[in-house]
């Protein structure tokens, strides 16, 4: 049974990996060459509980102000969510972090906040 839920959460993970690389936009590791990177996000039925309700996933909202990254995808704030950044490979054991939020091992690195919407305060 947890092979079936690490496959699915992988599947998922890759899925919307794959699906948010077609937008045009250069993201994920290759773009931290240019001090950009987009941080992957477990699916949302692994973000248990540390979404607030309403939020929508990788929006201005979405955002964990203590760690500087998503909400949905903060493994400091949601230990629930390390298996799904391990099952995918994209996890940094020296620093306790997925590899795509390790400022440490990447200096470059710069995950930012999604721009605040037109008329919210």
């Amino acid at each position: 049974m947890n092979r079936i839920l690490t496959f699915s959460f992988a599947a998922a993970i890759l899925t919307a990996l794959f699906a948010a690389g077609c937008g045009g936009r250069d993201q994920g590791p290759a773009s931290s060459a240019k001090g950009q990177a987009a941080v992957a996000t477990p699916p949302e039925a692994a973000a248990g509980g540390s979404q607030a309700e309403g939020t929508v996933q990788g929006s201005y909202a979405d955002w964990c102000d203590e760690h500087a990254v998503p909400e949905t995808a903060c493994t400091r704030c949601d230990a629930s969510l390390v298996a799904a950044f391990k099952a995918t490979g994209d996890w940094c054991e020296e620093h306790g972090v997925p590899k795509s939020q390790c400022v440490a091992c990447d200096p470059q690195l710069k995950i930012t906040r999604p721009p605040k919407p037109d008329g919210v305060e």
